[in-house]
């Protein structure tokens, strides 16, 4: 297994966007902002996960479907928004979860993720774009396949690695995962919050897995952002 993980992205990327389904995507949504269409998150946060994870560093992956679709709340890092923008439900649903599960976690007031991705925490989203107030609108597009190699690439060349499936959507990707631990619940949505994610215990369960492998557990607190 090779140490040196930005080797293999370096690879994955260069090969990836060869590919004629890859350049089909970035047609389809050159040609939807082209049409006057806002596409979330902006351009710049499209591949956002990807400059900020390190990946030497990957214990966790979290899986989302398709990004916020209000205004300017993606930034290309799942389930996650800018500091200066207001706590979605499903966010908040989030913390609450894990204040149950790990009750000195102290809920922050703002949505702003970054810490965890510098924990080695992927928040990945299986779609990585959408139209601003629709959403699935970038569904079958291309990202799927792109998203799906990206799961196959960590279960290949990573060990111990928690899989995170919240929703029946996630959940579905299970199936690309063999070598890791899955944990799958249900999503924490308002709608499904209540039906298995509020009492899933996820974070404590990923702590102890990665305790039990020798590796440094994730802090899961967020700094305050001033």
């Amino acid at each position: 297994m090779i140490k040196n993980k930005d080797i293999i992205w370096k690879n994955f990327f260069k090969k990836e966007k060869k590919k004629d389904y890859f350049i089909k995507l970035i047609k389809k949504i050159n040609m939807d902002i082209t049409q006057n269409k806002i596409v979330y998150p902006k351009k710049k946060y499209i591949f956002n996960i990807f400059k900020k994870i390190n990946f030497n560093k990957i214990k966790v992956v979290i899986l989302g479907q398709d990004p916020y679709y209000n205004n300017n709340q993606a930034n290309g890092l799942a389930f996650s928004v800018m500091p200066n923008i207001k706590i979605p439900p499903t966010l908040k649903n989030i913390y609450q979860a894990l204040k149950f599960d790990i009750p000195d976690f102290i809920i922050p007031k703002h949505g702003y993720l970054i810490d965890w991705v510098n924990e080695g925490v992927m928040l990945l989203n299986s779609i990585l774009t959408v139209i601003k107030g629709q959403p699935r609108s970038h569904y079958n597009i291309g990202w799927e396949k792109f998203t799906d190699n990206v799961i196959k690439t960590i279960n290949l060349n990573y060990n111990n690695i928690v899989f995170l499936l919240w929703g029946t959507y996630a959940k579905k990707k299970s199936f690309l995962i063999k070598n890791n631990l899955v944990l799958t619940s249900s999503h924490p949505s308002p709608f499904s919050f209540y039906k298995g994610f509020y009492f899933c215990k996820h974070f404590s369960k990923t702590n102890k897995y990665l305790i039990f492998h020798k590796k440094k557990p994730i802090n899961w607190n967020i700094h305050k952002i001033f």
